[in-house]
Parts: C-alpha cells; sequence; structure tokens
C-alpha cells in the first residue's frame, strides 16, 4: 500500500542532521568547542557588564 510522503518538521530535520554529525549534549563540550570559533576580545576597563551589578 502507498503511504502519502510526510512531511519533516524543521525540528525532525534539525535532529537528523544532528545525528548524522554525531554531535553531544554536553554542556562542556559546546562551551570549548564554541571558544575555539568565537572569541571575544577582553572587556574594556571601566566598562560595566549587566552580570557584575
Amino acid at each position: 500500500m502507498n503511504e502519502p510522503k510526510r512531511i519533516k518538521t524543521q525540528r525532525q530535520k534539525f535532529e537528523e542532521a544532528a545525528r548524522a554529525l554525531e554531535t553531544d549534549d554536553s554542556e562542556e563540550k559546546f562551551d570549548r568547542a564554541l571558544k575555539k570559533i568565537a572569541k571575544s576580545p577582553p572587556p574594556k576597563e571601566g566598562k560595566v557588564n549587566d552580570t557584575d551589578q
């Protein structure tokens, strides 16, 4: 019997791609990987961060 093609949601597509890339749910591994690609300059003196209040 022919079943109609099911349309995949964006979430399903994302999950399949994540499985194919063998991603990990570890927050520590994510932070390490993020630091490798997203480097920010050190904060300027005298500038107050929102978290420092």
